[in-house]
């Protein structure tokens, strides 16, 4: 046994219990040894450093600084939801809410997905503008996605333009929905004059819309210009379209009628006039406006005669809940010249509309972009709608097979990549379907994707696709109804043949 100059002792052996007890009931006796001897101590100055701390009774500190039952704030800490599930194993992103159209299944949180940008504009941090990038390879469900998108739109109460239908996959869409279909092309009954002076929105002054309307009028021709010749206009040139219009614009409202295509054309051609005009004594201009002229002259007289030429023979219908202009007689060509062309003209009509800030919420979508991205002009004009979006209310929405397609619109450094890149930026929703392994690379350097995110969208399945927003993202499965699944059908040419083959049989 061991003993101890105090009164108490530890015994060597016996129960564990009863030493660590012993131990507690000896430190408390030092204790309040050393408290009883405190002032002998300080009045001999002598201070001790376990005098300068404070003493706290055996039971702890009392009252609400005791940690006991109050509220302990910790600084906060970050990680990872691999490491998070460690601790606590069922953790699921928040999700977007409940508000917006019903997308599909969020394959991680296993919960239901809904999205709309109208909704989540200034809600959610990082949520910059109701655009969207959708981006698959072909066969993966993407123009399922846009298709049920829209439909889906239209029950919370927008509406829906498709300015460009290379493939007249839309028309059965906006026929289900009671929309309008315009389809143009050589020999068809359709006509549109893209110089159509729409009546101007209310509260803006009469005086205010006819200097906007004209200047519509003067970036279309240019552009038009621009496509048919594969250059920039010369500064007399544009000097040329300026002169020509406000001359026909004089002659149309002393006939009472609206200016043609066809009359800019025959405008151009007249150098004569053009000068006297300008007031040009060395005639000049009028040798300027001879390639425009005849570029003009391909919409009127060329290979795509027969729908800009004439009136327009239907109206634009800002009620309706679904617009399209199907250019599949177009599409088909080699050449995108014409399909370009047709484009740049209609999107000029339909501007009317897209321009109304009192035309409520509305979907604009680019089915088949990688065909328009190699374009300038409109390239131009698609970067004015991105960054009008929000004042107008619009949601652009592009649709393309993969994030390369973006850099096919010109070299690095070019004007054409800076306007498609910008689209990019100006995107706060990406959604990106299964690309292939060659186009991962750039797809991840593009939108900036971490190496998880990069696997999921190579190995997303038909309808799965990864959804980027505002920094966050989700794996969500696509879900369609029976009815839309038929009316989205675009694999009917691969499945059904009415022509197949029929052996003949042996006759004697």
């Amino acid at each position: 046994m061991r003993t101890s100059a105090s009164p108490l002792f530890v015994p060597a052996k016996g129960d564990r219990t009863a030493r660590r007890q012993a131990r507690r009931d000896l430190a408390e006796a030092r204790h309040l040894a050393r408290l009883a001897d405190r002032p002998r101590r300080r009045a001999s100055g002598v201070v001790d450093e376990l005098d300068e701390r404070p003493v706290y009774p055996g039971a702890g500190r009392p009252g609400a600084a005791s940690a006991r039952g109050g509220k302990l704030k910790l600084p906060p800490h970050r990680m990872t939801t691999a490491v998070a599930a460690g601790a606590f194993p069922f953790l699921a992103e928040g999700g977007l809410g409940a508000g917006g159209m019903y997308i599909g299944r969020d394959v991680h949180a296993e919960a239901g997905f809904s999205f709309d940008p109208f909704s989540l504009y200034g809600k959610v941090e990082g949520f910059t503008n109701p655009n969207v990038l959708l981006a698959g390879v072909i066969g993966m469900g993407k123009s399922a996605l846009a298709k049920s998108l829209a439909l889906r739109s239209i029950a919370h109460g927008y509406k829906v333009y498709i300015p460009c239908d290379p493939k007249g996959e839309w028309t059965v869409v906006a026929a289900e929905l009671g929309g309008r279909t315009i389809s143009l092309g050589p020999g068809m009954s359709g006509r549109l004059n893209p110089l159509d002076a729409p009546a101007p929105p209310a509260g803006v002054d009469a005086d205010d819309w006819a200097g906007e309307v004209r200047k519509r009028r003067l970036l279309l021709l240019a552009s038009l210009a621009r496509t048919v010749l594969h250059r920039d206009l010369l500064p007399m040139e544009h000097t040329a379209l300026d002169i020509a219009l406000d001359e026909v614009v004089a002659d149309a409202e002393r006939a009472l009628r609206v200016p043609l295509l066809g009359d800019i054309a025959v405008m151009l051609g007249n150098g004569s006039r053009l000068d006297d005009a300008l007031g040009d004594q060395s005639r000049r201009l009028g040798a300027a406006a001879t390639d425009l002229a005849h570029a003009l002259r391909r919409l009127v007289q060329g290979d795509l005669a027969g729908m800009f030429d004439a009136p327009s023979t239907v109206e634009f219908d800002p009620t309706a809940p679904m617009l399209s202009i199907d250019l599949s007689s177009l599409g088909a060509a080699g050449d995108d010249t014409g399909l370009i062309l047709a484009m740049t003209c209609a999107s000029a009509w339909m501007e009317a509309a897209l321009s109304d800030p009192g035309g409520g919420r509305r979907w604009v979508i680019y089915d088949e972009a990688w065909r328009l991205l190699r374009h300038l002009p409109l390239l131009e004009r698609m970067q004015q709608q991105w960054k009008l979006s929000r004042g107008l209310g619009i949601a652009n929405m592009l649709v393309i097979h993969r994030l390369s397609d973006l850099l096919s619109a010109g070299d690095a450094g070019s004007r054409g990549r800076a306007l498609a890149e910008g689209l990019l930026t100006d995107c706060a929703t990406r959604i990106v379907y299964r690309q292939e392994p060659d186009q991962l690379a750039a797809t991840a350097g593009l939108l900036g994707l971490t190496g998880v995110e990069t696997q999921a969208i190579a190995n997303c399945g038909r309808g799965r696709g990864l959804y980027k927003i505002a920094g966050r993202s989700f794996v969500v499965q696509h879900i369609l109804h029976p009815a839309e699944r038929r009316l989205y059908d675009t694999d009917s040419r691969m499945s059904e043949n009415p022509r197949e083959f029929t052996p003949l049989r042996a006759t004697a």
